[in-house]
């Protein structure tokens, strides 16, 4: 596993809560969080809760970012954007190809394998345990626009009031 911290070279902001009954900060990802590719996957985004948002948050956005895939830029499986500052809560499965189960005025970006959507973990085999760093930011805006994650991430650097992070792992054996 790598010490890349996607943070560091990041403004700082303040800390508030996430969790999640689908996993816990520091757990390793069920099965149903993993990609469809591999045995027992099903591509579900996880359950998230959050609270303690700083003041003046008029909008927020989620992320789901491995940094340790083997890419030299990591790999972004899941992005949304533009999540109502009342709503503090998305359902596990919210991120399916529908998009559904999210606020009205949130959308999905496309993530790094190209689909408006989650996508599971899918670590090579025998890569060793990787990391997913799942974030939600509270922003100063109500409409960040659209984009890829990483313009997401480029864009969101001025807006960020706070940052709330869970991270799960998980692992593909040999």
């Amino acid at each position: 596993m790598s010490a890349n911290d996607p943070f560091a070279r990041l403004p700082e902001a303040a800390s508030f809560s996430v969790t999640s009954t689908t996993v816990a900060d520091g757990g390793v990802w069920p099965p149903g969080q993993f990609s469809s590719g591999v045995p027992g996957g099903k591509d579900l985004s996880p359950q998230l809760s959050w609270s303690g948002a700083p003041e003046g948050t008029k909008s927020y956005a989620v992320t789901v970012y491995d940094p340790d895939a083997p890419t030299g830029s990591g790999f972004w499986h899941w992005a949304v954007a533009d999540i109502p500052a009342e709503v503090t809560e998305l359902p596990e499965g919210a991120g399916d190809d529908t998009g559904s189960a999210l606020p009205e005025a949130a959308f999905q970006l496309p993530n790094d394998a190209r689909a408006a959507r989650y996508i599971g973990a899918a670590p090579p085999a025998g890569h060793g345990p990787h990391r997913y760093f799942v974030v939600v930011h509270a922003l100063d805006v109500a409409s960040i626009g659209d984009a890829t994650p990483a313009l997401l991430g480029f864009t969101m650097t001025g807006h960020i009031l706070g940052r709330a992070v869970l991270i799960a792992t998980a692992e593909t054996a040999a």
